[in-house]
C-alpha cells in the first residue's frame, strides 16, 4: 500500500499566466527546507483501483496551515485503508470509493469506526440505508407478533416516518429531525382545528375524515421508532445512538375517568343543544344527525362514567335489544368488547355462575380478527351474579329460537353473541348500537369501553378488594387499577372520610381516650 507524501504548493502563476503550483521557487528555502511563509500543505496518495481494475488517480487534498496537520490526514485515509485485509480488494475498492465520496459531500473522511463495524457485519460499505429502507426490514423481521402490533406498526410507518424522515439515511438520522416530524404533526393539527372552524363548507370538507394527532398516539409513533432503532443498533450495529431514546416530548398523563354528575350533565346538555342548533343553522334548517350531534359535543374528560342510576337506566333501555346480555355483561363484569363479542358457549359455565375469557375479536380497520387476550393477565375466569347469570340463560333460549327460525341457514359459530344468522358480530355494530341505546335512554354520552370502567367504579364502590376488581378486570396490576378508579364516586372518596373520622371520633375511639384520663388521675 502506497504510504503517499506532503508537499506544498502556491497559487502562484508565470509571465503567461500559467500556475506554477509546486514549481514555484518561493516554495523552497535557499538551503532547500520548506518555506515557512509561502505556499499551502497538501497531501497525496494512491488510492485502490477502481470496481473494474483500473487505475485511479491519486487522492490530493490541500489547504493545510501546517504540515503536521497534512500528516494527520495522511495518516487517516491510511488507517482507513488498512482496515481490511489487501487480499480482499473489493473491500479495499468500497473503503476507496466511500473515502472519495464522503470528501466530495462533506469535506470530511469517514468514520473509520462506522467502516470498520460495516466491514464486521458484512454490510455493503458504499451502499447507504435509508430510514425508509430499514423500518421495511423491521416490519419483514417483526413475524412473530399480534396482528394488532403489527397494524399499528404499519399505521405509524406509512402514515408518519415514512414520509417525514424516510429519505434521510439511517446512520445519520437525528435528535433534531424526529424533533421536526412531532413539529409538522402538531402544526398539521393546527391546520385541522382552523379548517374546521371555516364557515366555507368546501374548505371544511377537506379535513372531514382527518382527525388531530393526540399526544398518546404521539407517544406510541415514538415508542415504533425507538423499537426498530434499537434493533439497528442492536443486532445489525447500523447505528451507535438511538436517537428516539433521548428525544424530550410532552409528558402523557392517561386521563382519569369523570363521573357524570348532574352539573355536568346540565352544562352537557346547554351544549348539546347549542351545537345542535348551530348546526342545523349552518346545514341551512336541514336535518341534523342525532348521533353525529351526540357524540361530537366535548365532554369534562375522554373517559367519563355513568353513575349506577344512569346505568341502570340504560339497563332497563336495553332490556329490548337482542344484546342486551352482552351489555350487562360489560356493565357488571367489565369485559372489554372484544373479550365479549370472542366469548364462546364452551367458555361459559351457567350453572357454576363463572365464565372464562382466554379469547377476543379485535377490528383493525375494517376487518376483524380473532386473537388472544391482550395480556397474561386478561386471560381469566369471572365470577357471575345470579342475576347476569339468569339473563345468559335467556339469551341462549332467544339464540336457539333464532337458529331454529332459519334452520340450514344458520352459522354454527359458537359464540356466545352473535348475528341473527349465528356469525360473529362486528365489534363496532355493537359500539354503534350501544350509542344509539344510550341516546334514546336519554343518558350523557361515553364509550362503550366506559361501561367497563363503570364497572370497575361500581365494584370498588360496592366495597370489593382492590385485588379482585384487578383479577375481575384483567389489569397486570392492582396498582394500575387503584390509580385509575379508586377517585371516580364522590361516595367512595366520602365513605373513607368518614371511616378515617369515626376511627379518631368514634364511640370506641372515646372510650379508650376515657380509660387513659382514669389511668392517668
Amino acid at each position: 500500500m502506497a504510504e503517499g507524501r506532503t508537499f506544498k504548493r502556491c497559487s502562484c502563476r508565470d509571465s503567461d499566466g500559467k500556475a506554477l503550483g509546486q514549481k514555484c521557487p518561493k516554495l523552497r528555502r535557499a538551503d532547500g527546507g520548506w518555506s515557512y511563509r509561502h505556499g499551502i500543505w497538501n497531501y497525496q496518495i494512491e488510492l485502490p483501483p477502481g470496481p473494474d481494475g483500473t487505475r485511479r488517480g491519486p487522492l490530493r487534498r490541500g489547504g493545510f496551515a501546517t504540515q503536521d496537520a497534512a500528516k494527520d490526514e495522511l495518516g487517516q485515509v491510511r488507517d482507513l485503508l488498512a482496515l481490511t485485509d489487501p487480499r480482499e480488494p473489493a473491500t479495499r475498492t468500497q473503503i476507496a470509493d466511500l473515502i472519495k465520496r464522503t470528501l466530495a459531500e462533506t469535506d470530511t473522511l469517514p468514520n473509520a469506526e462506522t467502516i470498520r463495524r460495516k466491514i464486521k457485519t458484512g454490510q455493503h460499505l458504499t451502499q447507504e440505508i435509508t430510514v425508509e429502507q430499514w423500518l421495511a426490514e423491521f416490519l419483514n423481521r417483526k413475524r412473530k407478533i399480534e396482528e394488532t402490533t403489527r397494524r399499528s406498526y404499519e399505521g405509524h410507518i406509512r402514515l408518519y416516518l415514512t414520509p417525514h424522515l424516510g429519505r434521510l439515511r439511517l446512520e445519520q438520522l437525528k435528535v433534531s429531525d424526529i424533533a421536526l416530524m412531532f413539529e409538522q404533526i402538531e402544526e398539521f393539527n393546527d391546520t385541522i382545528a382552523e379548517r374546521r372552524a371555516e364557515p366555507d363548507p368546501q374548505v371544511r370538507a377537506s379535513v372531514k375524515y382527518r382527525r388531530p394527532i393526540s399526544i398518546a398516539t404521539m407517544h406510541r409513533i415514538r415508542a415504533t421508532l425507538r423499537h426498530a432503532l434499537n434493533m439497528a443498533m442492536r443486532q445489525d450495529r447500523l447505528i451507535d445512538f438511538n436517537p428516539a431514546a433521548v428525544l424530550e416530548m410532552p409528558a402523557h398523563t392517561r386521563p382519569k375517568p369523570l363521573v357524570w354528575t348532574d352539573d355536568r350533565v346540565r352544562a352537557w346538555q346547554a351544549d348539546y343543544r347549542s351545537y345542535r342548533e348551530r348546526q342545523k343553522q349552518r346545514r341551512g334548517g336541514r336535518r341534523v344527525d342525532p348521533i353525529d350531534a351526540y357524540t361530537s359535543v366535548p365532554r369534562p374528560s375522554p373517559v367519563m362514567v355513568w353513575t349506577p342510576a344512569h346505568t341502570r337506566l340504560f339497563l332497563e333501555e336495553a332490556q329490548r335489544h337482542r344484546l342486551f346480555a352482552l351489555y350487562q355483561l360489560i356493565a357488571l363484569r367489565g369485559l372489554r368488547r372484544g373479550e365479549a363479542c370472542g366469548l364462546r358457549w364452551k367458555e361459559v359455565d351457567l350453572d357454576g355462575h363463572t365464565l372464562t375469557v382466554n379469547w377476543q375479536l379485535v377490528q383493525l380497520a375494517w376487518e376483524v380478527h380473532e386473537g388472544t387476550p391482550k395480556t397474561d393477565a386478561s386471560v381469566r375466569t369471572i365470577a357471575l351474579d345470579t342475576d347476569t347469570a339468569r339473563v345468559l340463560r335467556a339469551h341462549r333460549q332467544q339464540q336457539l329460537q333464532e337458529r331454529l327460525a332459519i334452520c340450514e341457514a344458520w352459522t354454527d359459530s359458537r359464540f356466545v353473541f352473535t348475528q341473527p344468522d349465528g356469525s360473529r358480530l362486528h365489534p363496532q355494530h355493537v359500539s354503534d348500537q350501544f350509542l344509539w341505546l344510550a341516546y334514546l335512554a336519554g343518558l350523557p354520552p361515553i364509550r362503550l369501553h366506559d361501561l367497563r370502567h363503570g364497572a370497575a367504579s361500581l365494584m370498588l364502590a360496592a366495597g370489593v378488594e382492590m385485588k379482585v376488581v384487578q383479577e375481575t378486570l384483567g389489569h397486570t396490576s392492582s396498582a394500575f387499577t387503584a390509580d385509575t378508579y379508586t377517585s371516580v364516586y364522590p361516595q367512595v372518596a366520602t365513605a373513607a372520610a368518614e371511616k378515617t373520622a369515626a376511627l379518631l371520633f368514634g364511640e370506641e375511639s372515646q372510650a379508650e381516650a376515657g380509660k387513659l384520663i382514669s389511668l392517668r388521675s
